[in-house]
């Protein structure tokens, strides 16, 4: 633990800061807007990808341009108005007609206005003309033939509501929904006015209800909710959508509900609850209907489509076909009925989320069928708690993650994980109509992966490159990438390890050397060395340095390798094949052929940074060192093209080996015994292992001095195998032996004074 904190410790404290950072955003201790910013940007997206049905539901009976151009220019006449209300009700049987309208200024179109002026000056000699004129006042007062029309009807006029200092009230505000009594003394948010700007008295006492029609833009222009209820004096006021909703749905009374619990959501003691506003009631029947309320008594619009004719989410009917009788019974029949206008120049187009020129009649139709369908988008008062637990999850597991992880792994758990928040938020917003911001959880995840990639490449790149820099030359490419991993495991300062050494050299390379021109010579090396090369670092070897035609390795360091002796031993076997494959190529080139002797030894060495101030190398020193040198010059003599010391062929028991014999190199006194590697133990065959068989048999007669019984065995095995110069050896020292006999005492070693 205590080496992960050194070398993690920094980036899992500033995964923490971020992890901080992050949720004081979400309970909003730092002044920025632009998560803020995100969040609505990734709402609308989601409202753009909304796509509903046609809601056959609500009918928009739209003042368009096609029935401007046949009635008039707006407003028209309330008698046309009358008609329209009749037609829609006697013929259609509409259940409600909203007006998405205001009519607060008498209609003088009738022309009455004019009669009654002559009646009383140029025409008031005139016997009968005024009576006349009096009696054709009902037929000529449009506003009454309105009333009328509107009289015992379920219809709805809207009005709007004004804080503009310079206003006055005028008209006539619909009965409020509740006062400030029925509260018992509780202070709600809610949006307060001071005017109004409402129907005519005569017209919004012939109405069933009444609604305001104000929208609430947020600070970019935009309508995203409609206020449900607004405040003006002691009294609350509905909206156009919900008296609507509330006419269509049967329902008289509305009342608050201060959510505490279900045993409170049924009680008409509201002195006994206690808790935000959370939702109104209506009696509506069947059930009782309850519309839940965001922040200042507004409820979210949930766009279905772009919106207009073409949207496709509501059907559009023109007012003049309905004046007609030409709309189909269908179409309206038992409906709600907005009438509004998408004409541009009477200015009814509002910027949604979904389209800039969005119908404002369609707001009202969208929040009266999320009331009918009890479907409402809506913030929880617990969703900063659901934010918190997803900056938590990320911090945590990012935080502690991706510091240890590759760069892929990182890019893959950051993108996994940055998926699953999307996912979850918007499982949350299509089943449980959610909003839940999440645009800090996906920053937090961002900003974690960015830190981190930035501090791979600032300091662990950094780190990685040092790595290579030092052992690039030495070791395989992949073992310094596992090095880089893990750069503080190593260094270059000298320390006593357990390795295999191995010293590789070309048989007669001064007659190769003089047979060949120097760039024919140069590409005769270059090809061996690389050949050689690439056999050793294939099998996690560390290449020392090239002497000439020798090459030296090691196995071991600087990553450590319990199988280096293994490892050592199937390399110089692979090594003796590739060098019978180049020799072929040689050949066929007309260069002289290729012939290579292997030493190998295993045994405690020095491994490290070693040289002089002008130059140092990593490289490794000691007796086991010198004694694979010197193994590496006596293959020849044995004509063998590997030989390993005791301790190697002790450390790779897997191997097969022929023993060569028993040898005292220059520079020590101790003999030591030396083996000829053969293959795998497991992939001889059974002439191969009689080979070896009866050679150790032979080689053990040499050593008793039964120079006879020696001499028949080795000459069996020459003629089986004359390619093998091992025998003829051990035949010409049986010879040599008989005429110069080594005495009793001897001890069968063989002593080399030269390297």
């Amino acid at each position: 633990m205590r080496r992960h904190l050194f070398r993690y410790g920094i980036r899992w404290a500033v995964a923490l800061g971020l992890t901080l950072l992050a949720a004081a955003e979400v309970l909003h201790y730092l002044p920025t807007t632009l998560v803020d910013r995100l969040d609505v940007f990734a709402y609308d997206m989601r409202l753009r990808l909304q796509k509903g049905e046609l809601d056959p539901r609500i009918v928009i009976v739209d003042i368009d341009e096609k029935s401007l151009a046949e009635v008039g220019r707006w407003p028209w006449s309330r008698d046309t108005v009358a008609k329209l209300i009749d037609r829609l009700d006697q013929k259609y049987h509409a259940r409600t007609i909203a007006f998405d309208v205001i009519f607060s200024e008498p209609d003088t179109s009738s022309g009455y206005g004019t009669l009654e002026a002559l009646a009383k000056n140029e025409l008031k000699d005139v016997d009968g003309f005024s009576q006349r004129i009096r009696a054709l006042k009902p037929r000529f007062d449009y506003d009454g033939k309105m009333a009328d029309a509107l009289q015992n009807r379920p219809t709805i006029l809207g009005y709007y509501l004004s804080n503009e200092s310079s206003a006055v009230s005028k008209g006539l505000l619909p009965p409020p929904v509740f006062t400030a009594q029925h509260l018992k003394g509780r202070e709600i948010e809610s949006p307060t006015y001071i005017a109004y700007s409402g129907n005519l008295e005569v017209l919004q006492r012939a109405a069933k209800a009444g609604g305001f029609m104000n929208p609430t833009p947020d600070s970019d222009g935009t309508i995203r909710r409609l206020p449900l209820l607004a405040r003006v004096g002691d009294n609350y006021y509905e909206s156009l959508a919900l008296a609507t909703a509330r006419v269509g749905l049967g329902a008289s009374v509305i009342r608050p509900v201060f959510f505490s619990g279900m045993d409170t959501l049924f009680s008409d003691d509201i002195s006994q609850q206690y808790g935000a506003l959370k939702a109104i009631r209506m009696n509506s029947k069947p059930q009782t209907t309850f519309v839940p309320l965001e922040r200042n008594l507004t409820a979210l619009v949930n766009f279905r489509g772009p919106g207009g004719p073409q949207g496709g989410q509501y059907r559009y009917v023109s007012a003049v076909d309905v004046l007609r009788g030409t709309v189909p019974m269908d179409h309206l029949g038992d409906t709600i009925v907005l009438v509004g206008t998408t004409s541009a120049g009477l200015k009814d187009l509002r910027s949604a989320p979904v389209n800039i020129d969005y119908p404002g009649v369609e707001l009202h139709a969208n929040i009266i069928a999320s009331i009918l369908d009890g479907n409402f988008k809506q913030r929880p008062d617990f969703s900063f708690a659901i934010e918190l637990l997803h900056v938590a999850v990320i911090g945590l597991v990012l935080g502690l993650l991706l510091p240890v992880l590759t760069p892929a792994m990182s890019i893959l758990v950051s993108l996994g994980l940055a998926a699953a928040v999307a996912a979850l938020n918007f499982v949350m917003y299509q089943t449980l109509h959610w909003v839940v911001p999440f645009a800090v959880s996906l920053l937090l995840v961002g900003a974690l992966f960015v830190f981190n990639l930035a501090w791979g490449y600032l300091f662990e790149y950094r780190k990685g490159r040092a790595m290579v820099n030092l052992f690039g030359e030495y070791v395989a490419p992949e073992l310094v990438a596992e090095m880089a991993a893990n750069p503080e495991s190593y260094s270059m300062d000298g320390e006593s390890r357990e390795l295999t050494v191995l010293f590789c050299d070309v048989r007669g390379f001064t007659t190769i050397s003089e047979g060949l021109d120097p760039n024919a010579l140069r590409e005769y090396i270059n090809l061996y060395l690389t050949a050689m090369s690439e056999d050793i670092r294939g099998n996690r070897g560390t290449l020392d340095k090239y002497i000439g035609d020798a090459v030296m390795a090691f196995w071991g360091a600087p990553v450590l390798l319990p199988d280096h002796a293994e490892r050592a031993v199937a390399t110089s076997l692979q090594m003796q094949r590739t060098a019978q494959r180049l020799n072929q190529e040689f050949i066929a080139r007309n260069w002289p052929p290729l012939k290579i002797g292997i030493g190998l030894n295993s045994g405690e060495m020095r491994v490290g940074d070693m040289g002089s101030k002008i130059r140092r190398a990593y490289t490794v020193m000691g007796d086991a060192v010198n004694l694979s040198s010197r193994l590496e010059g006596i293959t020849k003599v044995y004509g063998v093209g590997v030989a390993v010391g005791a301790a190697t062929r002790a450390a790779a028991p897997a191997y097969a080996y022929r023993e060569l014999d028993r040898v005292r190199v220059k520079g020590k006194n101790e003999p030591v015994p030396i083996y000829e590697p053969i293959a795998l133990d497991a992939e001889l065959d059974d002439a191969q292992r009689a080979e070896l068989q009866q050679w150790h048999a032979a080689l053990d007669m040499v050593r008793l001095q039964q120079w006879d019984v020696a001499e028949r065995s080795l000459q069996q095995l020459q003629e089986r195998h004359p390619q093998r110069g091992l025998y003829q050896l051990y035949l010409e020292r049986i010879a040599h032996y008989r005429v110069h006999p080594p005495g009793e005492g001897w001890d069968g070693v063989t002593t080399f004074e030269t390297k």
